[in-house]
């Protein structure tokens, strides 16, 4: 009898927990990401810094901008500068509707995670509203509010 395969975490490169503390997510896209040799070894590394990043469109393209990938130890000559902006690999649909989402006053879009899917290097996108400094001390309340409740139930069984 076969053994059951398990099913295998989504192979977790990087990851952006800023944006979740800074920013209502309202809506994710998944996206390539066209990299260079040098850039997808470095990134298979876990090489990669997603805090500061950001998606602009121009020319109905969407780039990722400010994203920065360690340089590859080995790769001398064919190492790229690593705050270079990268294209977002989407269809022409998922770009007109990220557009009309970002056209919108106080939206934006941000890198959530990277990961790899099918060994190729994909991005989490999220639409994303800014949350104002009481929105911050709300979901930390409650954060530590869930803790402390496992914690006590943790003890009391």
């Amino acid at each position: 009898m076969a053994k059951k395969m398990k099913p295998k975490p989504d192979n977790l490169l990087a990851q952006n927990k800023k944006a979740w503390h800074d920013y209502n997510i309202l809506e994710t896209y998944e996206a390539g990401i066209a990299l260079t040799g040098t850039e997808i070894k470095s990134v298979r590394a876990g090489k990669t810094n997603l805090r500061d990043g950001f998606i602009r469109i121009t020319n109905n393209e969407a780039w990722l901008v400010n994203v920065h990938i360690s340089p590859y130890k080995e790769g001398n000559q064919f190492n790229v500068d690593p705050l270079r902006s990268r294209k977002l690999l989407l269809h022409k649909k998922e770009i007109a509707k990220l557009l009309a989402a970002l056209t919108q006053q106080g939206k934006t879009a941000v890198p959530l995670r990277m990961y790899l899917k099918h060994g190729y290097a994909k991005v989490l996108i999220g639409v994303a509203e800014g949350k104002k400094l009481y929105d911050k001390r709300e979901a930390l309340k409650k954060k530590d509010q869930k803790r402390e409740m496992a914690r006590a139930l943790k003890e009391r069984y």
